[in-house]
Parts: C-alpha cells; structure tokens; sequence
C-alpha cells in the first residue's frame, strides 16, 4: 500500500511545527521517523524536542542509537536515512524525497516560507502526483486545508 502524503505549507517556525505535530503524534502511540537535512538541524530539532515545554519530553534517539527499535522517535540527517526500524510515519524535513518512503503508512511534509524550501516542495510534490501518493496540503499557519 502507498503511503499517504500531508504538506504542511507557509510554515514560520518548521522545526516547532515539527516538534507539535510529533508530540501529538506521540500522544496518539505512533512511532516516527524524522529526516532533518543535515546535521546541524538534526542537533535543533533535537534540542527542541528536550526542552520546548516543560515535562513533554518526547523519547528520540539517533538513527544509530542501539535503542533505536525501542524508541518512539527516531532521528536521521539526509544521507543517513536508508535504515529505519519504524515504518508509521516519517517527517521530511529534507529538500529531497526521502529514499525508501513506501515502507511508511504516511509521509509528513513541512515547507517553509522561504522560496527556496517552497521550489524543493514543489518538486516533490510532483514526484509524489507521479507516482500516484495519495497527497493533501495544508496551510500551516492557518490550519486549514487547501
């Protein structure tokens, strides 16, 4: 089965998105991939997933932590990505389509407002049409559907 395919466009802030829509995510007893773009914003976002609210920590490990099975949240940098251990959902924070997206249930993609992240996304998205991913956009600062 194809996994499904959400856009989250016109997001101000992609790694806050990230760490809300995760945590839900988390709430709801999903396991989760998250593909950053390179390391540096791999090391935010794990940051952001320690100390954004008090007591919500959310449990993530590195792709190649030995605890990754066992962790809800797993995180990779672009490059690193080819071996997950959770097939549910996977966030792409990357500019290119993740390698090996149809092991996973849904893909969750968050754009910027920046034109350059808003050409990648756009790119994908027609990469996705085309090989037929079921796809919805939502504006993510407004929360609603487009």
């Amino acid at each position: 089965m194809a996994p499904r395919v959400q856009f989250y466009h016109n997001t101000p802030d992609r790694l806050a998105l990230a760490r809300e829509l995760v945590a839900n995510a988390c709430q709801r007893g999903r396991k989760l991939a998250i593909r950053c773009a390179d390391a540096a914003q791999l090391k935010r976002l794990d940051q952001a997933l320690w100390t954004a609210e008090p007591l919500s920590f959310i449990p993530h490990v590195a792709i190649d932590s030995s605890n990754a099975a066992d962790t809800p949240v797993i995180l990779a940098a672009a490059g690193e990505d080819d071996r997950w251990p959770h097939t549910d959902l996977l966030f792409n924070l990357a500019d290119g389509v993740p390698p090996g997206l149809e092991r996973f249930r849904m893909v969750v993609e968050i754009v910027g407002q920046d034109d350059a992240e808003k050409h990648a996304a756009r790119q994908r998205w027609a990469t996705y049409r085309q090989h037929g991913y079921e796809l919805k956009a939502f504006d993510a600062e407004l929360r609603v559907a487009l």
